[in-house]
């Protein structure tokens, strides 16, 4: 849109305008803000276009997107006309006088930052009006104030921006409930499906009768299992080895033999990308009936998959062959990471002959993998990941967090299902690949800039891997490599969905993709519908799914970054929540960010918590006390001055 909006300052071809900007053109002409120039749409002159941001005022500020322009023009809340920070507009300059600030007033809204607002009723000088929990702009809600009296006060509700009018109220502000409902509508995620994406979700059944598919692949007598977390109700994938030949099984629940483009679930499923996960729920990307039963490979139950059968050297664990093909399964056992880490560690004294049968295969597996990693990190490398899993009560009030590290049974389904992925993305050549470009040399400067603060020298390279390991080993030594790591993923650039192969830099890969999650990944299931049509020859489907494949890339990409910004904003919300009953409370914390305001995370009795310094004074990865002399639950912003610095 924004090189859309730029072009008009320039002039357009009519007959170059792509159909999705059509409408805009349509509605620019009827307000006569176009003009034909030389065979070209032009913007007439006194029109810009830009961006608008919003102080906490109400006043608005353009910035436009022409480089010659002057920045900041001024809008007055009364000239936004609607436009809210992150609009993409079309501005009318005022008239303006000698040594004043240039003026303008909002025309056109072509883009939506956001499609939905979602404020909180206060009564601000005998008036109720809205505040924006993002910024805490003041906002006037459409509605009468005597309606707005017969609401509770701090009442949090949703506006649709496009009409402007209350599309929901979602409870109240004090209530730990509503902060779920605030998280996913910032966001413009929905928990329900429609009553005709359940119904057809539905229509499958919760069974799979073997005899309607003669031509899959019956899997049904091999002892697959799945690995998943302890509160997982989703289950994607099984595994099984057959350790005599050398084989692994990578079973993958086949979504796309329910899910059928264009249907009511897949238009759904492609509006939300992702499942949302929240410590007490999910939000699933399917509806129930298919990601938690007919399509989940759940234990003791036959389950339509979409398998590969990876043929391994024994010497070099280099696959030798790969074969994708539909089969039936029945999934022996479930088990949990927890339960396998024990197996691992050789506690088999619980195990059952049932275990034994698994484990028979799984120990083998595990030496497989082991070596697989291996291998996979002399051109590579790792990073310490770990998820902060935060404990609710009943009310929904934060308790307590735990540190998730990886463990060996995180690492033996990784590895394999990593074998999957890149044997997928073999057999793909275009369509969507799961891709991430080498960092920069620039921005890995700053980081050896950055890091040579806290005593960790490292000479710039070009062989970027290699240099990243050497600032782990050292970190090692300094026992900072948690933190340390996330600087590092911090200077990467994102992984991204694209039809090309770019490789795959972090995972050392000529080629990936992402093939084993279709239950919770729009990328995957539609990865597994490209590869059918393949498989089939069937030019006509191929034509049809790749029709607007680069777009859909970059759709997919927005959405995993919107749904993991959903479980970060609850997270922040929680924490917001507890910090606020803990004014004047003493913790520690570490500084992990100072490049504009100083950022600290908890560590302490709680974990985690984004914490923004009121003092200016600290050292990146410094350990520091702080105390809270503010926590916003609307904003999610903690505020904390230092008391104590730790490491001195």
């Amino acid at each position: 849109m924004k090189n859309f909006l730029l072009s008009l300052h320039e002039g357009i071809s009519p007959q170059g305008i792509a159909p999705q900007f059509l409408p805009h053109v349509n509605a620019l002409l009827q307000l006569n803000i176009l003009t034909q120039s030389n065979g070209l749409l032009v913007l007439e002159s006194p029109y810009i276009a830009g961006k608008i941001d919003v102080a906490m005022n109400g006043t608005g500020f353009l910035t436009p997107f022409e480089p010659t322009r002057a920045k900041d023009i001024i809008i007055e809340a009364s000239s936004l006309k609607g436009a809210m920070r992150g609009d993409l507009v079309i501005a009318k300059r005022l008239a303006q006088k000698k040594g004043t600030r240039a003026k303008a007033v909002v025309v056109y809204i072509a883009g939506r930052a956001f499609s939905k607002s979602i404020v909180y009723t206060k009564m601000l000088k005998g008036k109720l009006v809205g505040i924006n929990v993002k910024n805490e702009t003041v906002f006037d809600i459409p509605a009468s104030q005597k309606s707005l009296k017969q609401l509770p006060l701090g009442s949090v509700l949703k506006i649709d921006n496009a009409n402007n009018t209350i599309e929901d109220v979602l409870g109240v502000l004090n209530d730990p409930k509503v902060d779920e409902k605030i998280s996913l509508a910032l966001f413009d995620k929905e928990e329900f499906f429609s009553a005709k994406a359940e119904a057809e979700a539905k229509s499958h059944g919760d069974s799979v009768d073997k005899s309607y598919y003669p031509n899959r692949v019956d899997l049904t007598h091999l002892p697959f299992c799945t690995i998943d977390p302890v509160d997982a109700k989703d289950f994607d994938d099984a595994i099984y080895f057959d350790v005599k030949n050398h084989i692994l099984y990578v079973a993958i629940a086949d979504v796309s033999a329910y899910v059928f483009e264009m249907g009511h679930i897949d238009k759904e499923a492609l509006h939300r990308g992702f499942s949302i996960y929240f410590p007490h729920k999910a939000i699933p990307m399917l509806p129930r009936s298919l990601s938690e039963n007919i399509c989940s490979l759940k234990p003791q139950c036959d389950r339509l998959a979409f398998t590969f059968k990876i043929t391994l050297d024994p010497i070099t664990q280099k696959p030798l062959k790969e074969e994708l093909f539909e089969s039936i399964i029945h999934s022996h056992k479930r088990y949990t990471y927890e339960q396998i880490d024990l197996f691992l560690e050789g506690n088999l004294n619980e195990a059952d002959a049932q275990d034994e049968a698994i484990l028979a295969y799984l120990l083998p597996l595990h030496d497989v993998t082991k070596k697989l990693r291996k291998i996979r990190l002399e051109n590579s490398f790792s990073f310490r990941t770990s998820e902060i899993r935060m404990k609710l009560d009943d009310q929904h009030n934060l308790i307590a967090t735990t540190i998730e590290a990886e463990t060996p049974s995180h690492g033996l389904i990784e590895d394999c299902m990593l074998l999957a992925n890149k044997a997928a993305a073999k057999a793909l050549g275009f369509g969507i690949f799961r891709t991430h470009e080498s960092p920069s040399l620039e921005r890995m400067e700053a980081l050896l800039n950055d890091l040579a603060l806290i005593g960790i020298r490292v000479k710039l390279s070009s062989d970027i891997p290699r240099m990243i390991q050497s600032i782990q080993a050292v970190a090692d030594t300094l026992n900072l490599r948690d933190e340390v790591d996330k600087l590092i993923i911090k200077s990467q650039k994102k992984a991204l969905y694209e039809p090309q192969n770019k490789g795959h830099f972090g995972l050392g890969f000529d080629s990936y993709t992402h093939f084993t999650s279709p239950i919770r990944r729009y990328s995957d299931l539609l990865l597994h519908r490209l590869l059918k049509a393949k498989m089939a020859k069937d030019e006509k489907k191929l034509t049809f799914l790749l029709k607007n494949i680069d777009s859909l890339c970059e759709t997919i990409s927005d959405l995993e970054r919107e749904s993991d910004k959903v479980a970060w904003d609850f997270m922040d919300r929680k924490f917001a929540r507890y910090m606020a009953e803990h004014i004047g409370d003493n913790v520690k914390a570490i500084v992990v960010d100072t490049e504009q305001n100083p950022v600290a995370k908890l560590e302490d009795t709680l974990q985690g918590a984004r914490i923004f310094l009121l003092d200016k004074e600290v050292s990146l990865l410094q350990r520091i006390e702080v105390k809270i002399v503010e926590s916003n639950i609307a904003t999610t912003k903690i505020y904390a001055r230092i008391t104590r610095y730790l490491d001195v």
